[in-house]
C-alpha cells in the first residue's frame, strides 16, 4: 500500500505496526532493568514456591512485598524463562496487532458511520458503474500509487461483471506533487462527463502522472483543454482533494489504494481484491445498508 510522507497525517500502517509491536519486547526489559536496578549488589536465592508462580511474584515484586534478594531473583527466573521461550514474544506481538486491528476496524465503522454522506453520497462525486447503484463501493487513491494501478483490472471487473454497483473515487495525491495535478486534471474531466475515462487512462499509463502527462491523455481523448485547464484551477477541484484528504485522516486511512463497502475496509490491492470487493457487495445486498 503506498504512503506519503509530506501529510503527517497518512503516515502507513505497516510503519505504525512495527513501532507498536515493539512495545512488548521493551516493555517486558524494561521491566527487568527496574528490578535489576532495585536490586543492585543483592544476593539471589529465592524459595521454590516463589519461583513456581512467576506472574504473581511479579505483581508483588511491584507493591514492594519481595525484598532486593528476591526482586533479584524474580528477574533472573523472568530473563531466564524469555531466553529460553523466545517464541513468547512473538506471541505477545501477535496478540497485540489482532487487538489493534480489532480497535481500528471498530474507529472506522464509527468514523464511516458518522461521514456517510460525504463518503456516499456527495454531490457531483465522481462516479463509475451505475450512478444509482443499489450498492456504493468507495476508493480512495493516487495516481502514481503502484498498487492502485494493479487494482485497477480488479475495479474495472467489479464495475463490468456487476450492473447494480456504483463505485466512488475519492482523488487523496499523497505521494507527490505531480499526483495532486493529474487529480485535478481528472477532477475536470469529470466536469466535461470523462472523469471515468480519463481516470483510466492516468492508471493504465506507464511513467509518472503529472500535470502534462495528464493534459496529454485528456487531450487525446477529445476533452476541451482550454476549459479543462481553467476547471483544473478552479476552487471546486481544490476544495474536492481537500475534502477527500479530511475524510482520510478522520477515517484512519493512511495509504492508498483503501476501499470501503458499508462499513466494510479493504486496505491496500490484494491479490483476491476483486472476490473480496464482490463478496462484501453481495453480502450487503442480503443484509441491506442504509448509507451505501
Amino acid at each position: 500500500m503506498s504512503s506519503s510522507s509530506p501529510p503527517s497525517f497518512l503516515r502507513t500502517l505497516s510503519e505504525r505496526k512495527i513501532l507498536l509491536l515493539a512495545v512488548p519486547t521493551l516493555l517486558v526489559l524494561a521491566a527487568l532493568i527496574a528490578i535489576g536496578r532495585q536490586s543492585e549488589n543483592a544476593p539471589a536465592p529465592v524459595v521454590a514456591a516463589e519461583a513456581a508462580q512467576p506472574a504473581s511474584a511479579i505483581a508483588a515484586a511491584n507493591s514492594g512485598q519481595f525484598d532486593a534478594s528476591q526482586k533479584q531473583a524474580i528477574g533472573q527466573i523472568i530473563k531466564e524463562y524469555l531466553i529460553k521461550n523466545p517464541e513468547i514474544f512473538i506471541e505477545v506481538q501477535g496478540a497485540l496487532e489482532a487487538k489493534l486491528e480489532k480497535e481500528q476496524a471498530e474507529r472506522l465503522k464509527v468514523a464511516i458511520a458518522e461521514n456517510a454522506e460525504d463518503i456516499f453520497r456527495q454531490p457531483n462525486a465522481a462516479v463509475a458503474g451505475d450512478p444509482n447503484g443499489d450498492i456504493t463501493v468507495v476508493e480512495f487513491f493516487d495516481y502514481n500509487c503502484g498498487y492502485c494501478k494493479r487494482g485497477l483490472g480488479d475495479v474495472v471487473k467489479l464495475i463490468e461483471s456487476d450492473p447494480k454497483v456504483r463505485v466512488v473515487f475519492k482523488e487523496l495525491p499523497i505521494l507527490s506533487k505531480g499526483s495532486e495535478e493529474a487529480a485535478r486534471v481528472a477532477l475536470a474531466a469529470r466536469m466535461q462527463g470523462k472523469y471515468w475515462e480519463v481516470h483510466r487512462a492516468l492508471l493504465s499509463a506507464r511513467g509518472q502522472a503529472n500535470e502534462a502527462s495528464a493534459l496529454k491523455l485528456a487531450e487525446e481523448l477529445g476533452l476541451d483543454m482550454e476549459q479543462l485547464k481553467a476547471d483544473m484551477d478552479s476552487d471546486e477541484v481544490k476544495a474536492e482533494i481537500a475534502q477527500s484528504e479530511d475524510l482520510a485522516k478522520k477515517m484512519g486511512v493512511n495509504g492508498t489504494p483503501h476501499f470501503l463497502v458499508g462499513d466494510r475496509s479493504v486496505p491496500g490491492a490484494p491479490e483476491n481484491l476483486y472476490e473480496q470487493l464482490s463478496a462484501h457487495v453481495d453480502e450487503l445486498r442480503k443484509q441491506g445498508c442504509s448509507f451505501c
